[in-house]
């Protein structure tokens, strides 16, 4: 689990999307610290997406929030990766059915 706690105050309004059915969306983008966990306990900080078009024109969304890992996983799970199989098998294999 990840609790995040974000500075109200400093929200770019004019990034907040009106959505058609009426609701207002503030997309945040979650970045990890460089140096791993800091003082304070954090992992890392919350970045407020502006938008391709201000990104694309050199801006930076503002920070307005630390995030940390709580209970759970303290660190994201290692998923095992799979080893393909040996060249031999592709070989036998009907792929007839493949829809691409």
């Amino acid at each position: 689990m990840i609790a995040t706690s974000i500075n109200v105050t400093k929200i770019d309004k004019s990034a907040i999307k009106e959505h058609k059915s009426g609701g207002k969306y503030l997309a945040l983008t979650l970045m990890e610290n460089k140096n791993g966990t800091d003082q304070y306990g954090n992992d890392g900080y919350v970045v407020q997406d502006i938008g391709k078009a201000r990104r694309e024109a050199g801006e930076r969304g503002p920070i307005i929030g630390n995030w940390k890992h709580v209970g759970g996983f303290t660190k994201r799970p290692t998923v095992p990766q799979q080893q393909a199989p040996a060249k031999s098998d592709w070989d036998t294999e009907d792929n007839s059915e493949i829809p691409f």
